[in-house]
């Protein structure tokens, strides 16, 4: 049984990136299946009271994700995800960034570059996120946004729904 189960977060200024590590009591196969299937997702993707809802995925390189993130008056902030590289039960690589509802990026928000890698331990899995974002400024702007206690809220979700099987 993983002890701690905070998501533990670095941060690299000089970098421009975000690490965050997320230990999980669940198995490899269903900790992938959770970053990788909108079904999923959409249970646990947004810090509450907020939840994210799936307007379209095709997990698979070259593929995207849009959704969106509602709130609890009803407001929808989008956003998507461009798959890059796949490496089942691995890792994957995207780029993230906000939108519209048809998958526009807004360019007033940075994009970031992510690598979500998977690794399977004797108490579950673990999983690390890379987040590398094209300079200081816009990485600043998402950690003004509240990113790292609203992820923080969102990876803990997951938590839940394992605990639940």
């Amino acid at each position: 049984m993983i002890i701690n189960k905070e998501v533990q977060y670095t941060k690299d200024v000089n970098a421009n990136k975000i690490v965050a590590i997320k230990e999980y009591d669940a198995p490899l196969e269903q900790v992938w299946s959770a970053f990788t299937e909108s079904s999923i997702l959409d249970l646990w993707w947004a810090p509450k009271p907020w939840k994210a809802e799936t307007k379209s995925m095709d997990f698979k390189e070259g593929g995207k994700w849009v959704y969106a993130m509602v709130g609890p008056a009803g407001e929808r902030h989008w956003a998507f995800v461009s798959y890059k590289k796949i490496d089942k039960h691995k890792r994957f690589t995207a780029i993230d960034a906000f939108c519209d509802e048809n998958g526009v990026i807004n360019t007033e928000f940075p994009r970031m570059d992510w690598v979500v890698s998977f690794a399977e331990t004797s108490e579950g899995t673990t999983v690390t996120i890379d987040i590398t974002f094209p300079d200081e400024a816009g990485m600043q702007k998402i950690l003004e946004m509240g990113f790292e206690q609203g992820f923080a809220m969102a990876l803990s979700n997951l938590d839940e729904i394992f605990d639940k099987q």
